[in-house]
């Protein structure tokens, strides 16, 4: 009873963290993804069709939505836990009876629910502009879970690994944001020369993303088992990885 007393606390703390603060947390990434759309779709909408029959503007929507919701899912895991560690009340959560694993699932719950509130917000605001389609609806929430479970898996990571903002601000300027704009957000990777069509092909968030365009409009550039199997992977291997790291209190008992 104490242990579950301590995970709803944890969790509502790292939920309250965000919603605080939900102008800079959840409203600013809605808004950079409605500039990005505006933008792209008033440049590239009369010479880019993806997919026949699909405007190359409702193309994009899933895209940008799937973008803000991995790269806010990162950053609550990442900022929450290198902030901790910073300013030392890390140790309060290191102090309570909970395992690893309910102390890994609080931080990725609360990660996963800021990424899709965003992601909802990107598709919310975005239907005023656009008409998108949804041809299956579960394909869209099991890649929108999985994706945001992989960031905040990644987001746990970084935070422990890194020692100081600047780092986490690397990892994320060096990994985060190329694998998520090289990953077909705004365009198909059918559309590249078969070199980076291979390459891409090697980078996990374009699974993601494809996977959870094809709940959108069932066409995608590989078929929709493969993409769940390969993040479906992901999320587990990285959740061992984060298991790992606060059971051996890496960076965080020192």
């Amino acid at each position: 009873m104490i242990v579950e007393s301590g995970f709803s606390t944890l969790l509502y703390k790292e939920l309250l963290r965000f919603w605080k603060v939900s102008f800079q947390t959840i409203a600013a990434p809605i808004l950079t993804s409605l500039l990005y759309l505006l933008i792209f779709s008033h440049a590239l909408e009369a010479r880019v069709q993806v997919y026949p029959g699909v405007a190359y503007k409702a193309f994009l929507v899933p895209g940008l939505a799937m973008m803000a919701l991995l790269q806010n899912a990162f950053a609550n895991s990442s900022s929450s836990l290198i902030q901790s560690k910073i300013t030392g009340n890390i140790i309060f959560v290191l102090l309570t009876p909970l395992t690893p694993a309910q102390t890994f699932l609080a931080y990725m719950f609360a990660a996963v629910v800021r990424g899709v509130v965003v992601g909802a917000g990107v598709l919310a605001v975005t239907a005023w502009f656009v008409h998108l389609p949804v041809s299956n609806v579960l394909w869209v929430c099991i890649f929108a879970l999985l994706g945001g479970g992989i960031l905040s898996a990644m987001g746990i990571i970084a935070g422990i690994w890194a020692d100081k903002f600047d780092q986490l601000a690397a990892f994320q300027n060096f990994i985060i944001i190329p694998l998520t704009f090289l990953a077909g957000v705004f365009y198909s990777v059918q559309s590249l020369p078969p070199f980076w069509q291979a390459a891409s092909h090697l980078n996990p968030f374009f699974y993601m993303v494809d996977g959870f365009r094809y709940g959108f409009f069932g066409i995608g550039d590989v078929a929709p088992g493969v993409s769940l199997a390969v993040v479906a992977s992901c999320l587990l291997g990285l959740s061992a990885l984060c298991l790992k790291l606060l059971q051996t209190g890496y960076k965080l008992r020192h």
